[in-house]
């Protein structure tokens, strides 16, 4: 026993520790202490490194983007309701789409001939005229059918019956479209889809006088065509931004929604602007009554603010930035003519040629179709006109016509204003108005 306890003890003695002699031992410098922390600081980081990347790709995830429908030169009539019962819901939904051909064929002949003797077609004969039907509205039950319907009627086919050939034609340059939507109070368009976005996508600009460049809203684009976008002045950018999609310029579509309770009506106010210096076109407000019909509105928008850009276009308010025009390096070696003007020029006897037949645009106004006939009726009645044949048709707007003519641009220039109409020239282009009439539909 006695052994153990001195065992025992001389364990304990050896188990001592002097602890300010290991204080002493151990170094307390930067480096050690941060060989130390190395192995936690780089599990920190690789577990914040993984979560930054998971929060970018879950932002970047899900759909993206809205591809605009294609847009061509048919005529659509919107708005076509119908309401139809039948022995079960398949036979009143094909009776609903036959009806809204039908109606949809009065209301295009109504359009283009003020409503007098639309002729009767067969639905046959509508089914083979028709492009397409786009479902604005619809609600389908047992034995009825209700619906809001658009018809697409093929202008190629169509045209031979209301008596009109050629299709739209666009007057703008290529303009960039970013549609800027406020709701809640924060601004978006291309970031993360939204209603705006979609009605723009939407909207058919076949029969628009502006040359809309629409973009998707994928890839790279929520990161370039961005709200915050809009608010930049600098042209440097704005110059690759346009070059990158083609477009001379950028319209910039705003709608703000403000909502007085949650689920009741919902005012929005639009604005139409254009240029990287957001110069102002126009403004109005409508009114849905929930948030069910904010759709509506927003395509109802989307049309009226395409009206305000085609005004401010006729009136000349929407002009391309000049500023915005990538300009070419200048060649030195082509400045070297320049300095030629003191050379001696050798003046040669040259006889003078006769006069050749040039191609000329004439742009006039066509309210209807017998507007069309007028004015190229008034343009062959010229002499020196060869020919005058409309080549680009827009009723209710300004349609093209393609003249050829035994002259220069200036004889045909003083032709046209023998005959009393304005005429305002650019290029082999010209823009005929009747002087005595300001704003009449069309030459007669």
């Amino acid at each position: 026993m006695g052994c153990r306890l001195a065992g025992q003890a001389n364990l304990a003695k050896r188990a001592r520790v002097n602890v300010p002699h290991v204080l002493r031992g151990l170094s307390f410098r930067p480096l050690n202490l941060f060989r130390v922390m190395s192995r936690p600081l780089q599990i920190l980081g690789a577990i914040a490194l993984g979560l930054a990347a998971a929060a970018l790709v879950a932002q970047m995830e899900g759909e993206r983007g809205v591809p605009p429908i294609a847009s061509g030169g048919d005529f659509q009539v919107s708005h076509v309701k119908v309401d139809v019962f039948a022995k079960d819901a398949d036979s009143a939904r094909k009776a609903g789409w036959r009806l809204a051909q039908r109606r949809a064929w009065q209301m295009l002949w109504t359009r283009t001939h003020g409503g007098a003797g639309v002729p009767s077609l067969s639905d046959s004969q509508l089914e083979g005229m028709i492009s397409g039907i786009e479902i604005e509205y619809e609600q389908a039950g047992p034995n009825r059918y209700v619906a809001t319907l658009g018809v697409m009627f093929d202008r190629a086919r169509t045209g031979q019956l209301l008596g009109v050939t050629g299709s739209n034609v666009v007057h703008s340059p290529p303009l960039l479209v970013i549609p800027v939507l406020w709701d809640g109070g924060s601004a978006v368009s291309y970031e993360r889809i939204n209603e705006w976005q979609k009605a723009w996508a939407r909207f058919r600009t076949g029969d628009s006088a502006i040359d809309y460049v629409r973009v998707a809203g994928s890839i790279a684009d929520p990161i370039l065509l961005n709200a915050g976008q809009t608010g930049r002045r600098g042209r440097l950018w704005w110059r690759v931004l346009l070059d990158q999609y083609g477009a001379a310029d950028v319209v910039i579509p705003m709608a703000r929604l403000d909502r007085q309770y949650p689920g009741g009506p919902v005012t929005g106010t639009f604005t139409a602007r254009y240029g990287p210096d957001n110069g102002l076109i126009g403004s109005f407000s409508l009114r849905a009554s929930n948030d069910s019909a904010i759709s509506q509105m927003l395509d109802q928008a989307a049309q009226r603010i395409d009206q305000l850009y085609t005004q401010a276009l006729n009136d000349g308010r929407l002009r391309p930035d000049p500023s915005l025009i990538i300009e070419e390096p200048v060649d030195p070696d082509a400045l070297a003519i320049e300095n030629a003007a003191d050379l001696p020029v050798e003046t040669l006897d040259v006889p003078t040629p006769a006069a050749t037949t040039g191609s000329f645009s004439i742009q006039f106004d066509t309210p209807d179709v017998g507007s069309v006939a007028q004015g190229e009726a008034a343009l062959r009645s010229i002499a020196g006109v060869r020919s005058a044949v409309t080549s680009s048709l827009a009723l209710g707007g300004t349609s093209v016509m393609q003249v050829s003519f035994d002259g220069t641009v200036d004889t045909l220039r003083a032709a046209l204003a023998a005959k009393g109409y304005g005429v305002a020239v650019s290029g082999n282009t010209l823009r005929i108005r009747r002087a005595a009439a300001a704003g009449a539909g069309s030459p007669q």
